[in-house]
């Protein structure tokens, strides 16, 4: 059975009945819900149980294979205390597959490293799959060339994606940071962060683990079974010096100003991407190459336009405070002062992180959707000036109007996007068009 008819669910679908199993789906959504998924399923000869969880569904099973977006339900710990083994995507995945898997997780920065990763070793000249919570699901890489002994599989992990990890073996794996994010999921941070430490299971000494050289307390969320690797800070094999990002360990020189993307954030994401790089053999000049032309993903600290003298930067992927104070961090060197766009679906976390970042290089605050209030409160009494907007061509608007020239307006949500629109793209898209508007009027 596969529980959970997403993008990822769909391609479970098509890669067992492909290799002739009977498959159940089962969803608590409905068929006018799911669509053209439930028609390609059905198409496919699934049988389908939606609408609900019954228990009769999970009756009769050789195994289950849960999507990411599935909650923890309790038909499934039946289910599993009678007997019946359940993995995630990844994990059939990577049963499938025998080329090395190079996976990424952490809190933020995980596209962005996946692809830079990706783009570094193009010139690899192997088959190469780049996906998993990216794009693609992993699945899709079974039984493809890239899946294979000589090919490469690249994969951007979330938590939920690690939570059903048994066998799933990574050579090179990444940590990039764990800040406290999906504690609505999470009954504690420490139970996020040891989701996505599940990374490092079943690494051997010949596989790497990938973690930042400041952080020493996720080096204690790891066991010694993979060789450790560190990145930035102080003593990280790759490292910015003296303005210059250097590989200590070969002959990798490329200054931080001209990294094509930007933010002090993602600098540390370089640093993780060259060093990956470097252990999977790509060459020096062609790290630097990727490090000098990739521009950076939409939605992702993406330069918008600039208006009467100011800048507008769309980070809508900035879906937690960590992410979000990251991307203030990014432009707190600037000329002028941060106008924050913010808000969405709450996830639990505290917001004082971004206040104690907004007292220091912000202007005004803008705030929209569900978690509009608890902003409010969190930002109550601070010295930036705080206003609400009730869509995002008002908050545009309203941030425009608090801006002074050599300002930044930043849309860095630090909330999910599902209360007003259908995914943190359409909320950046938005933005985007609301800041051509202030364009056209300029």
């Amino acid at each position: 059975m596969v529980v959970g008819l997403g993008e990822s669910g769909l391609a479970v679908v098509r890669f067992l009945r492909e290799r002739g199993a009977r498959v159940r789906v089962n969803d608590r959504r409905d068929r006018e819900a799911l669509g053209a998924s439930a028609d390609e399923a059905e198409a496919l000869g699934a049988e389908l149980v939606l609408g609900g969880h019954p228990q009769s569904a999970f009756e009769g099973l050789d195994l289950i294979v849960v999507s990411p977006g599935v909650p923890p339900l309790g038909e499934l710990d039946q289910a599993e205390q009678g007997g019946v083994p359940i993995v995630s995507e990844v994990e059939l995945a990577a049963r499938f597959i025998e080329a090395p898997i190079v996976a990424v997780t952490g809190t933020n920065g995980k596209s962005t490293v996946t692809t830079l990763i990706g783009e570094m070793c193009s010139s690899l000249a192997r088959p190469t799959f780049i996906g998993g919570n990216l794009g693609r699901p992993m699945i899709e890489a079974a039984g493809t060339d890239a899946g294979k002994k000589g090919g490469l599989v690249i994969v951007e992990l979330s938590s939920f994606q690690l939570e059903r990890v048994s066998q799933m073996r990574a050579h090179v794996a990444l940590l990039l940071n764990v800040t406290a994010d999906h504690l609505d999921r999470y009954p504690s941070f420490d139970a996020y962060a040891a989701a996505k430490a599940r990374v490092f299971e079943r690494q051997t000494a010949e596989d790497f683990a990938v973690l930042p050289a400041d952080s020493p307390d996720l080096r204690e969320l790891i066991s010694d079974d993979g060789t450790v690797v560190l990145f930035d800070g102080r003593n990280g094999d790759v490292r910015v010096v003296d303005g210059v990002l250097v590989d200590t360990q070969s002959s990798l020189r490329v200054p931080v100003e001209e990294l094509g993307i930007r933010g002090s954030h993602n600098v540390s994401n370089a640093c993780a991407a060259a060093l990956a790089a470097r252990l999977l053999g790509v060459r020096d000049e062609d790290i630097a190459a990727v490090l000098r032309e990739f521009k950076g993903l939409a939605h992702r600290m993406q330069y918008v336009a600039s208006v009467d003298g100011v800048e507008y930067i769309d980070d809508s992927k900035a879906t937690n405070v960590g992410a979000a104070v990251a991307a203030i961090d990014g432009l707190a060197g600037a000329q002028g002062k941060i106008v924050l766009i913010a808000g969405g679906v709450d996830k639990g976390g505290s917001y004082q992180p971004l206040r104690q970042r907004m007292a220091d290089v912000g202007r005004a605050v803008v705030v929209l959707g569900e978690a509009a209030p608890l902003l409010e409160q969190a930002f109550a009494g601070s010295a930036v000036e705080l206003r609400r907007a009730g869509s995002m061509a008002e908050a545009v608007s309203r941030a425009a109007e608090l801006a002074q020239q050599g300002d930044s307006v930043l849309l860095a949500p630090a909330c999910s996007s599902f209360d007003m629109f259908r995914s943190y793209a359409e909320r950046g898209d938005q933005f985007q068009r609301a800041v051509e508007t202030l364009g056209g009027q300029a």
